[in-house]
């Protein structure tokens, strides 16, 4: 068998070859020519894969044939009348047949086995089978980048990454993907929420390896190695998954070359390679108020707003486009206010809810209305609460901030948590619960922890409605329905207890929670129903200047009826209906049939009503 050889003259190999078959021409009319080869490329190449010197000649006849017509019509001029301008095994091996080159060996060789030389896939002995290269092989031979099936260039909006996190990961990167200088099949998972984040990481990762990005959808097209070989190519699968979740890479794990994975933070990675794990974490204050200069915004405004607001760097970037004149002259209400539009992939696993409720749209009782006023303290503090603090609790905190809003239908939780949002500047999403759970074991999991992560990035208020649904208590184990039951909501326990941003948990009734959720709680707030003067305050905010029911009804009302706010207004809206239909000012008649209707919807009796 022959040893792989080396040749020192690399431009001169396509001439080589085109000479040998030029001169089985009994005319000699045709001089081959010299084409542009990347001779140095293939060099690096033929000597990782160990190509014979028979082979190395064969790929380089064949990138001729790809390349020049006049090499294609010669090519069919002898080996007619097959009139086939591919070139067949049988000549290829004649051509070459000093080098120790035979159709068996070109068969089992390296060059075929790496796809630098593909078989056509007639019915015919081995010595009459048609040669090719594929196309994208030949043009990397040029010096061109045409892209194979399956690959693509990354495509995902501008991410700029702070200064010291760009370094640190460089590093890591270019220390986990080459080897003596040299890159050598090892995987590098990033893990990210945001698509556009891990492409900005991974295009670090490669520029520290020395190599060009490229999603790779799949491996299936002939020569792909040897492809990213030739054009520096280092290839990045993009996969997602749910806590447990295996994450394998199919063909692509096959492929010689190193791969970065792109990867949802849950799942499993399964791969022999060497891995290196990297999460991508929330950028420190410092590093954010670098980043937000870097999008325009004056030093001062920068710290404040990296203060305040805890977001990912993809969020920022998605912030820091979307400001006009690229940040220039921005103030904090330009931050807020885009903000407040949402975006991000967390538009598409809650409902934004930009309700704006001021202070004087809420009546609470003033032990509430303080504990209130301490929860919002808690989330404006939130970032740097334990700065001074002992090392024991510092090395354990988290800037999370979770509370319970209990209380019966009505009783203004909802409202508070509008409130409370629009004090902290952060934007309020409703979970829709329905959407969240699923009767397909892991998919509730999966659901809430994407929620989550994805939250987490962009730094929201996330309000879970009747949240005893999902986070409520654990029963006695009586069959398998009971045991998945358990384990689904210790891992939601854990979850939020994990989870990084604010969350605002409301329930009609606190006994249906999980004794051990309230260790995970920052705050608890309960909600009573409003007493007769909280009622008569209700009754004045809701009905406002323009209408005729009179002063001394409504304080009659107000003792006697037991509605919380939401039923007030529901009363208010059908009241005002009734009496705009009549094209009147709405009194005390509209306002007692509308009572009595929300009762009976209430499936209650309505107490006596003084006289209209």
């Amino acid at each position: 068998m022959n040893k792989p050889h080396t040749f020192a003259d690399q431009d001169t190999l396509v001439t080589r070859a085109l000479s040998r078959l030029s001169g089985l021409l009994d005319d000699g009319a045709w001089q081959p020519k010299f084409l542009p080869f990347e001779g140095e490329r293939f060099r690096e190449l033929s000597a990782r894969l160990g190509l014979t010197a028979g082979e190395e000649l064969a790929v380089a006849l064949l990138y001729a044939v790809e390349s020049d017509p006049g090499v294609a019509r010669t090519v069919a001029q002898i080996q007619s009348p097959v009139a086939s301008a591919c070139c067949l095994s049988g000549l290829a091996a004649s051509l070459f047949a000093q080098e120790g080159l035979t159709v068996p060996a070109l068969w089992a060789g390296r060059a075929t086995r790496a796809g630098l030389i593909v078989w056509g896939d007639e019915e015919a002995p081995l010595p009459e089978r048609t040669l090719h290269m594929p196309p994208w092989l030949a043009a990397a031979l040029n010096g061109l980048v045409a892209l194979p099936p399956g690959v693509a260039e990354p495509a995902q909006p501008e991410v700029r990454i702070a200064r010291r996190t760009a370094e640190a990961f460089a590093r890591i990167a270019r220390d986990h993907l080459t080897k003596a200088g040299c890159l050598h099949p090892a995987l590098l998972v990033i893990r990210g929420q945001c698509p556009a984040e891990v492409a900005a990481f991974a295009a670090v990762a490669a520029a520290a390896a020395g190599r060009v990005p490229l999603m790779l959808e799949n491996a299936e097209a002939p020569g792909l190695a040897a492809w990213l070989e030739l054009t520096r190519g280092l290839p990045i699968v993009a996969r997602e998954a749910g806590p447990g979740d295996p994450i394998g890479l199919d063909g692509t794990d096959r492929i010689d070359t190193p791969l970065i994975l792109a990867a949802s933070p849950d799942g499993q990675v399964t791969s022999g390679r060497p891995k290196r794990e990297y999460r991508i974490a929330i950028p420190d204050a410092r590093e954010r108020r670098e980043l937000w200069q870097s999008w325009g915004l004056e030093p001062d405004l920068a710290g404040k707003i990296a203060s305040r607001y805890r977001q990912s760097t993809g969020r920022i970037a998605e912030i820091g486009r979307a400001l006009e004149h690229g940040g220039a002259g921005a103030s904090i209400g330009d931050v807020t206010a885009i903000m407040a539009r949402g975006g991000g992939r967390i538009d598409a696993l809650a409902r934004l809810s930009p309700a704006m409720v001021a202070r004087e749209d809420i009546v609470l009782p003033p032990q509430l209305a303080r504990a209130l006023d301490q929860l919002r303290d808690r989330i404006l503090m939130r970032n740097g609460l334990a700065n001074g603090l002992g090392h024991t609790l510092a090395a354990r905190y988290k800037p999370g901030v979770r509370a319970l809003f209990s209380g019966e239908s009505g009783t203004g939780k909802t409202l508070a948590a509008h409130w409370l949002a629009a004090e902290a500047g952060l934007p309020l999403y409703r979970v829709d619960l329905s959407a969240m759970t699923s009767k397909w074991i892991g998919e509730t999991e999966k659901n809430i922890s994407n929620l989550l992560d994805t939250a987490e990035q962009g730094d929201v208020l996330l309000f879970f409605d009747e949240a005893d649904s999902l986070f409520g208590s654990r029963t006695d184990v009586s069959d398998a329905h009971d045991r998945y039951a358990n384990s689904q909501t210790n891992f939601l326990l854990q979850r939020i207890e994990d989870y990084t941003g604010v969350a605002i948990l409301a329930t009609n009734s606190r006994e249906r929670f999980d004794a051990a959720f309230a260790r995970r709680l920052d705050m608890v707030l309960e909600f009573p129903l409003p007493d007769s003067a909280a009622r008569r305050l209700l009754w004045d905010r809701h009905l406002g200047d323009g209408h005729a029911a009179q002063k001394e009804w409504l304080d009659a009302v107000a003792a006697t009826v037991d509605l919380a706010g939401g039923h007030i207004r529901n009363v208010v809206l059908a009241a005002a209906a009734r009496a705009r239909a009549g094209e009147r000012a709405m009194d005390n008649g509209d306002l007692g049939a509308a009572i009595e209707e929300e009762y009976a919807k209430l499936g209650r009796t309505a107490p006596p009503l003084p006289p209209c």
